[in-house]
């Protein structure tokens, strides 16, 4: 199994309950010189994270130490404005498996599930359930099982099924990038292939 696969996360979750967060609140354009994709975590929300002499804003839930997990929980319409895939390496970086919304712009959607960070999208009332839960009880635990593309909060046992392309299930339950699953399905490629080829 690769280190980068994704079946069961069941773990605590850091609530940023603000409507359309775009990817320049997400990481700040200045931030995108380097190509690597490490690094990216410690400007997460640089901007609502941090005063302009780098001091924490204690008042940002990422500073909060009570809040911690590898789930995001995100209001409705996360991701929207440009398309930097920079946005889901700074989530992936920080640590973060797993982005909960009740609605996030494609783009944003393709492009964590390109980089192994789960999209789930849930309905409104439900994702109200889980900001009111997490906030009164920093300890609860969600638990996303992508075999079965449920979600789950804990302990009350509230669920609802998500949906998920059947290629990229494939890819995350994998740990496979495009070219991986290509590899992943080489015998099968080759015997299509025309004998005179």
């Amino acid at each position: 199994m690769s280190s980068k696969s994704i079946h069961i996360v069941s773990t605590t979750a850091v609530p940023v309950d603000i409507e359309n967060v775009d990817t320049d609140q997400i990481i700040p354009a200045r931030f995108l010189k380097a190509t690597s994709r490490d690094g990216f975590g410690e400007n997460l929300f640089r901007d609502w994270r941090y005063n302009s002499d780098g001091a924490p804003k204690k008042e940002f839930v990422l500073n909060d130490l009570s809040y911690k997990g590898k789930i995001l929980v995100a209001g409705k319409n996360f991701g929207c404005g440009s398309s930097r895939e920079h946005a889901a390496w700074a989530i992936k970086d920080a640590g973060f498996d797993v982005v909960i919304s009740s609605f996030f712009a494609d783009i944003f959607k393709n492009n964590a599930l390109n980089n192994f960070l789960l999209p789930v999208t849930v309905s409104e009332g439900f994702l109200k359930e889980i900001f009111t839960a997490v906030k009164s009880d920093p300890s609860t635990l969600i638990t996303i099982d992508l075999p079965g593309q449920t979600i789950t909060l804990e302990p009350a046992g509230r669920k609802e099924q998500f949906d998920i392309n059947n290629y990229k299930k494939t890819c995350l339950l994998n740990g496979y990038d495009d070219i991986d699953y290509l590899l992943s399905i080489r015998s099968e490629i080759e015997s299509f292939k025309p004998a005179n080829f």
